[in-house]
Formats: structure tokens, sequence, C-alpha cells
């Protein structure tokens, strides 16, 4: 089984289309948008464990020059 999260993303001004080229160029991206709101982009992702999952969304995302900040989201299953 995998895990999997969305990502969202706070970046400075200016920075929006350089972010979002980078993570859609990590393994485990499966897509990322720009969107509006407090945000600026949210990145869906998957890992094969959580502690896969934070190394993709704190290691490789928040790492990237220009993100201010960013919220992981873990998608649950209710079924």
């Amino acid at each position: 089984m995998s895990a999997k999260a969305y990502v969202l993303i706070e970046g400075a001004a200016g920075t929006i289309p350089t972010i979002m080229k980078k993570i859609r160029g990590i393994a485990g991206v499966n897509s990322c948008h720009p969107v509006t709101g407090q945000f600026d982009l949210i990145a869906f992702i998957e890992a094969a464990d959580i502690p896969d999952l934070g190394k993709v969304s704190y290691s490789k995302i928040h790492m990237i020059a220009g993100v201010i900040r960013t919220i992981t989201c873990n998608v649950i299953e209710l079924e």
C-alpha cells in the first residue's frame, strides 16, 4: 500500500512558475497545479509509506528556493 498526500505550497512573489517546474520534476509527485487562495500551488504526492512521504514533502519540496511554507495533508481511507 502506498501513502498519498496533498501538499499546499506558499511561494515568494515571482517564484511560482520556477517552483512549479522544479516540483513537477521530483520523483513521487503525481501533479502540481497553481491555485488561487491562501496557497499558490497544490501538489499531489505518493510514496511507499508515511516516512517516505515526509521525505518528498519536506526534504524535496519545502527546501526549494522561494518556498515560504508548506502544509502536508495526508490522504486517509474511510472505507
